[in-house]
């Protein structure tokens, strides 16, 4: 009988039965799409051997008037630019408090490492950084081991404890002289989504009573943040937090300054917002717009719809005149802005129930904005990214598309994806692009773990999906870097699509990748065949391994609710690269069933595969 040439419909689906997606792909890991055809994904590798504090949530690129690539990123502890292979922590203060409030703060118990200070009022909470200066030698504990930036492990009222490098040697009550000076930077966020809000649940009741941060209605308990870059300056807010801006001019290598509050900069009008779910600035006019924020006559009480824009090329200047273009809009639908994702035409603005088009329109007005959807989802602020005009994003069942009108995108692995995540830990959930390869992204958290951990992909110019299991909190494109970077769950940076291996581990490992087809009839279904061979096709070009393998799987079984009953993995290596590429020609194998799967899978290092169209040798059998 003539061999049988298997060709697959591109993309996984898991929306029907495996048999009866005959002729597609029904699983699969690691891989992607390109011309139709299943190849193994690139690898990555440490973009830096140094570790950044606590999880990054954000990040964003941009380079200063020099051409210096930064790279701004939130973590829940720390705000971070990384400079080269450096992180610099430029954290906003929160306050200082000097003496008397910090007199002889410090007291030591003896052979302890925990030393409690105590401070009236200081704000702090469990896992806060706060930097001493000016302190004398405690209880045998020396000046050197007080005077540092320290972690708080504990907070009981007007105390909390530190731990430092060296025990104590005695006992003492009250000590470090009345030169202190205590830097407490802004409360760390949470690393773990607090179900619920009111009193207890995330920061909510932080502050004093009735002060403006316990009015304000927290609904998200993560630790995320938004920046962008004003020139080579940046604008970070903390999401449902302040706004921040950082003056490169005013750090230089070693000495990077702490960004600080917007509303307290000289030249500021003194009505910039104090609280916002957002902020970015519009690239085509240059004003720095706060979304969710607090309104100009009534700072510090946060109104979850309104949107805020600065004077154009002013980030100051906030109070509307006439003589400026500072202003404001509210939406007049849904309860909360969640996101805003800026195109290269407009803003796209998304409620929790609807979507709006926001346009600079030039003086008087200058911007204006119309609802352009209702009864949409979005699952959490960081899952919608835009291509050009485009913008995409993940509902709470569904995906969406807007390019001129919303859409709902349709998913041929959407039950796969919702079945399995972890909706408590939704709002780590975040879209990304890697245009290299057509690709949005979306991390999620699967219903097993409280971290990212999964994938989906859309690949937008073949209009595919596919799905795998990869452990990143933050991504950004290639664009001011080569390529893509993206923020792992140990504490590193990785740049992606580099060589063919895992990068986490030093030496590098293996990737584990993997695609399985649906259950192909052999016949109708209804008699039994025999494969005797196969014909594989595939090349291993990119790969660096001298002798790159991968394994050709076949399972065959009798049922379509069966079992796959027989089994058989045959290893294709490649032999030689020259004139062309030569790899195993063929492998005889032995499998009886009325229908079976492919997997080609590798799990080697330096081996890279794109999958063509092999063939096997079916040869029928009897019926039973």
């Amino acid at each position: 009988m003539p061999l049988t040439k298997l060709q697959f419909k591109p993309g996984i689906n898991r929306e029907t039965t495996s048999y009866s997606n005959e002729g597609g792909w029904f699983d699969g890991d690691k891989v992607r799409f390109r011309f139709g055809f299943p190849e193994k994904i690139g690898g990555w590798e440490r973009t830096s051997d140094s570790q950044y504090l606590g999880t990054v949530r954000a990040m964003h690129p941009f380079t200063d008037l020099e051409e210096t690539k930064l790279l701004g990123m939130g973590t829940t502890l720390k705000y971070y630019i990384l400079e080269g292979l450096t992180f610099n922590d430029i954290t906003p203060l929160r306050t200082t408090l000097t003496s008397p409030d910090t007199d002889n703060c410090f007291e030591t118990t003896d052979t302890s490492t925990t030393v409690t200070v105590n401070i009236p009022s200081h704000g702090a909470t469990d896992n806060d950084f706060v930097t001493f200066s000016g302190a004398t030698a405690v209880g045998g504990v020396p000046a050197g081991d007080l005077n540092k930036e320290h972690q708080i492990t504990f907070v009981d009222g007007n105390t909390f404890t530190i731990t430092v490098d060296t025990a104590a040697t005695s006992t003492v009550a009250a000590g470090g002289g009345t030169g202190i000076s205590a830097a407490f930077q802004i409360n760390t966020g949470l690393n773990l989504v607090v179900p619920g809000t009111g009193w207890g649940a995330g920061t909510y009741g932080r502050g004093a009573w009735d002060s403006a941060s316990s009015n304000v209605v927290v609904t998200d308990q993560l630790r995320l943040w938004t920046h962008d870059n004003f020139g080579e300056d940046l604008i970070i807010n903390v999401r449902n937090g302040d706004i921040y801006y950082w003056d490169r001019s005013a750090s230089t290598i070693g000495n990077f300054q702490r960004a600080e509050k917007l509303s307290t900069l000289a030249g500021a009008d003194g009505f910039a917002p104090t609280v916002a779910k957002k902020v970015l600035v519009s690239d085509r006019d240059r004003h720095v717009i706060a979304f969710g924020c607090d309104p100009v006559d009534d700072l510090g009480n946060q109104d979850p719809l309104l949107i805020r824009f600065s004077n154009q090329e002013d980030p100051l200047t906030w109070n509307p005149t006439a003589t400026n273009t500072a202003g404001d809009l509210r939406l007049g639908s849904g309860s909360r802005i969640v996101t805003a994702v800026e195109t290269r035409q407009q803003i796209l603005v998304i409620t929790d129930e609807s979507a709006h088009a926001m346009q600079f329109l030039g003086p008087p007005f200058t911007f204006g904005i119309n609802q352009i959807s209702e009864n949409t989802t979005i699952l959490g602020p960081n899952v919608a990214v835009a291509v050009d005009d485009t913008v995409f994003w993940m509902g709470a069942q569904e995906f969406y598309v807007y390019s001129g009108s919303v859409q709902r995108l349709p998913c041929t692995v959407r039950d796969y994806v919702f079945d399995d995540f972890n909706y408590d830990q939704g709002e780590k959930t975040f879209a990304s692009l890697n245009s290299s390869f057509s690709e949005v992204w979306w991390f999620y958290p699967s219903s097993s773990s409280t971290e990212v951990d999964s994938y989906v992909v859309y690949n937008y110019q073949q209009q595919v999906w596919y799905y795998g299991t990869l452990a990143r909190t933050a991504w950004i494109d290639r664009g001011i870097n080569t390529n893509p970077i993206a923020a792992g769950t140990d504490g590193y940076l990785y740049t992606h699509e580099v060589g063919n291996d895992d990068g986490s581990t030093v030496p590098a490992t293996g990737i584990n990748a993997y695609i399985e087809s649906s259950q192909i009839d052999i016949g109708d279904g209804d008699r039994f065949a025999f494969i005797r061979r196969l014909i594989p096709d595939l090349t291993f070009r990119d790969s660096t391994a001298t002798s790159p393998t991968a394994n050709f799987i076949l399972k065959a079984r009798n049922f379509p609710g069966g079992t796959y009953d027989q089994t058989t993995t045959s290893g294709i290596v490649r032999s030689a690269t020259v004139p062309v590429e030569q790899f195993t020609n063929q492998a005889n194998i032995r499998l009886r069933g009325r229908s079976f799967a492919i997997r080609v899978e590798s799990d080697g290092t330096e081996v890279a595969w794109r999958l063509g169209s092999p063939r096997v040798d079916i040869r029928q059998d009897g019926g039973r």
